[in-house]
């Protein structure tokens, strides 16, 4: 029996049924992940790309993953010596999926918050982040109303990177006017880019 194909505006994930950290103290660990609708995990290719961007920025800098879906951002930050790391996701098998990764790696520096990303930032942040992955399900309206949660509480600190991956048609216009782009780059049908926060005026 064929397989269904995925819907044109839904892409899931259909590759080798593991992400692998590239760098760091778990350099080469391969963890399984998911096959699921809207689990997209980021490619090796666009994920080296951008901790190449990071290359300075990751050690000691606290992480907030707001999809995490497979893990592989944030799991590649702690992987390179971030000093904490949250991750916010709303399906639950994937939740119990990122909580065992961390047992397997044996990774104490890090949590697993189950539910609504939207939801969960609308609340007063324990702490605040350095590092912050947006990486949402393709063309689901999640990006900006979480950018503007983001911005509505104190969540960031003041020079905070956001790595935004995103529908390359996407308005990122409309992201807040004070992440300022510093890097940017399309492959096949998504763009990712690196923003740094500045002071709002």
């Amino acid at each position: 029996m064929k397989a269904r194909r995925p819907a044109a505006n839904a892409p899931t994930h259909n590759g080798p049924g593991f992400v692998r950290i590239i760098s760091g103290q778990w350099r080469g660990r391969r963890l399984p992940v998911l096959n699921a609708q809207g689990l997209r995990p980021t490619t090796d290719r666009v994920k080296e790309t951008l901790f190449n961007w990071l290359m300075q920025d990751t050690a000691g800098c606290t992480v907030l993953d707001c999809f995490s879906g497979s893990g592989s951002l944030a799991l590649e930050a702690l992987s390179r010596h971030a000093s904490f790391a949250t991750l916010l996701e709303l399906d639950k098998t994937a939740v119990k999926q990122l909580q065992q990764h961390l047992q397997t790696l044996k990774c104490n520096n890090a949590e697993v918050i189950a539910g609504s990303c939207l939801v969960y930032l609308q609340q007063a942040p324990k702490r605040q982040y350095d590092l912050v992955f947006l990486d949402p399900p393709f063309r689901q309206n999640l990006l900006l109303p979480c950018a503007t949660l983001l911005e509505q509480q104190p969540w960031l600190s003041n020079d905070a990177l956001i790595y935004v991956e995103c529908e390359k048609e996407l308005p990122v216009s409309q992201l807040p006017a004070h992440w300022r782009p510093i890097k940017q780059s399309i492959a096949g049908q998504l763009a990712y880019r690196l923003y740094q926060r500045e002071q709002p005026e």
